[in-house]
């Protein structure tokens, strides 16, 4: 079981930055790749970026993609996520979320955070 928090969420104005922070429970933190995903008003979950348990692999949405700086400190049990040149179309609520590292669908999800870009 592994439960995760998400915070760093808030207001910012267009072309600004935000590190959303995720920490999480559970003894085996490392053997988990970890998400963000985020959702807007009236849409769908849609996926931001993942990082493996190591932290040597990432991959990212093409939305975010040089934007955007997905990474983990194992020691602390957390992921971030570095947004940065933000645009009003980044507005949304964004989730946390791990799978082990064998699986393929995530399994486990933070309440989320909301971040709003003001344009």
């Amino acid at each position: 079981q592994v439960q995760l928090v998400e915070s760093g969420g808030g207001l910012v104005q267009a072309g600004g930055s935000l590190r959303l922070s995720c920490a999480a429970s559970g003894r085996t933190f490392s053997s988990y790749t970890l998400g963000w995903f985020r959702q807007a008003p009236g849409k769908e979950r849609e996926f931001v970026a993942e990082i493996s348990g190591s932290g040597s692999n990432t991959r990212y949405a093409d939305s975010v993609k040089g934007r955007s700086t997905i990474s983990r400190d194992n020691a602390k049990n957390t992921v971030y996520l570095q947004m940065n040149t933000l645009k009003a179309e980044d507005t949304a609520v964004y989730y946390c979320a791990a799978r082990p590292y064998w699986a393929t669908e995530y399994k486990y999800w933070g309440q989320g955070t909301q971040v709003t870009v003001s344009s």
